[in-house]
C-alpha cells in the first residue's frame, strides 16, 4: 500500500483521483472510482441547477459510503453559472472535499474553507500554483500540457512542470496530464508529487457514463490523437481529433475568431458525442494518454492493476537495478 500526505488529507487508500469532467464526472462513475479506493470527483457543471447537483450528490452517497468530492470550475463567461448556489448546494450537501479550477478562485476558497472543506486546486503553471497555496487551498493538482481539456499556454510537460512544482509548494502536490497506469504513478512519486489525477483513462471504464463506441474509440487512437484549438485565442483546449477540431484549427490559421466557430464548439455537440457515441458529432476532451490506454475495465480493475503494477516497480525493478548496483561497487 502506497501512503502519501494527499492519501491522508482527503482520507483515500490509494493516491489516484478521478478529476472533474463535464458530462463525464456523474455519481455511477464517481462511485465506482470511490469504492476501489480512490478519490472520485462529481463534475458540479455537469448537472443543470444547483437543485440538480444536489439530487446528484445523493445519489452518489447511495452507491458509496467511501469519501467523494465535487469539482467546481469557474470560467470566464458572458452569462456564467450562478456558481454562489453550486458553491452553497455543495456546502449545504455536507461534501468534505472540493477541486476547484479556473480563474480567480479566492471567493469559493474562502468561503469552503469556513466550513472545513479540502480543497484541490488545478493549475497549469508554477506561479499560479504558488498564488493558490497563498490563497489557503490544501492540495495542488498540477497539470502537465499532456492534458486533456486546458493545458493553460506554457507549454510546459509534465515531466518538467511537476518537479518544478514539487520544489516550490509546500502544501501536497498531484500530478496530471497523461497518466493511465502503475509505470506513471511511479514516474509522478520519483518527481515529487503524492498522486496522479486521471481523466481519459476513467472516461475508459466500464462505469464511465458514455456511449460504448467512444469508449472503443479512446482505445483505438494513439497517442497522437489529440488536437488543440484555440491556441489563436490564448484560451489553448487539448481534445481528440476528429472532422470539427481539424475545422476548428484549419480556421483558426485563416484568422477565424471564436465567433465563427462558436457553432462548431457548443457544449451540446459535445455532449452529443458521449450520448450518440459518434465521435464526430462535436468537440470533446482527451488527452495524449490515450496512447497507453489499451482496455476497457471496470474502475476496481483498473486502481487494482495500477497499484499491483506500481508496488511491483518499486519493490523488484528498483530495488534489483540498486542491489546490481551494489554488488558492482563491492567487486
Amino acid at each position: 500500500m502506497i501512503k502519501t500526505r494527499f492519501t491522508e488529507l482527503v482520507g483515500i487508500e490509494h493516491p489516484i483521483v478521478q478529476g472533474g469532467m463535464q458530462w463525464v464526472g456523474r455519481a455511477e462513475l464517481v462511485a465506482a472510482v470511490a469504492n476501489a479506493g480512490a478519490l472520485g470527483l462529481i463534475t458540479a457543471l455537469t448537472q443543470p441547477t444547483p437543485e440538480d447537483l444536489t439530487k446528484e450528490i445523493a445519489r452518489c452517497r447511495d452507491l458509496t459510503d467511501k469519501p467523494f468530492g465535487v469539482n467546481l470550475t469557474i470560467l470566464p463567461a458572458i452569462k456564467p453559472p450562478p456558481y454562489a448556489e453550486y458553491r452553497q448546494a455543495i456546502i449545504e450537501a455536507g461534501i468534505k472535499i472540493v477541486e476547484t479550477a479556473g480563474n480567480k478562485p479566492q471567493e469559493h476558497v474562502t468561503e469552503f474553507k469556513k466550513h472545513g472543506i479540502k480543497i484541490i486546486h488545478k493549475c497549469t503553471s508554477v506561479r499560479h500554483a504558488l498564488s493558490a497555496e497563498r490563497m489557503g487551498v490544501d492540495a495542488i493538482s498540477i497539470d502537465g500540457f499532456e492534458c486533456a481539456g486546458h493545458p493553460g499556454e506554457d507549454d510546459t510537460p509534465g515531466l518538467i512542470l511537476i518537479p518544478a512544482a514539487a520544489d516550490k509548494v509546500k502544501i501536497p502536490l498531484i500530478a496530471s496530464g497523461g497518466f493511465g497506469d502503475g509505470r506513471g504513478l511511479v514516474a509522478a512519486l520519483a518527481l515529487g508529487a503524492e498522486g496522479i489525477n486521471m481523466g481519459t483513462r476513467f472516461m475508459c471504464t466500464k462505469e464511465s457514463p458514455i456511449h460504448q463506441l467512444v469508449k472503443e474509440r479512446i482505445v483505438a487512437n494513439d497517442e497522437r490523437e489529440t488536437e488543440l484549438i484555440f491556441r489563436t485565442m490564448r484560451n489553448t483546449s487539448r481534445v481528440a481529433k476528429n472532422a470539427i477540431s481539424t475545422k476548428v484549427v484549419a480556421m483558426e490559421k485563416e484568422g477565424a475568431k471564436f465567433e465563427d466557430v462558436r457553432e462548431l464548439v457548443a457544449g451540446a455537440r459535445g455532449k452529443m458525442v458521449y450520448a450518440t457515441g459518434d465521435a464526430d458529432e462535436g468537440i470533446w476532451s482527451a488527452g495524449q494518454v490515450q496512447g497507453l490506454i489499451h482496455d476497457i475495465p471496470t474502475c476496481a480493475e483498473l486502481v487494482s492493476r495500477i497499484m499491483r503494477d506500481a508496488e511491483a516497480i518499486m519493490q523488484s525493478r528498483f530495488e534489483g537495478m540498486l542491489s546490481g548496483a551494489q554488488r558492482q561497487a563491492a567487486e
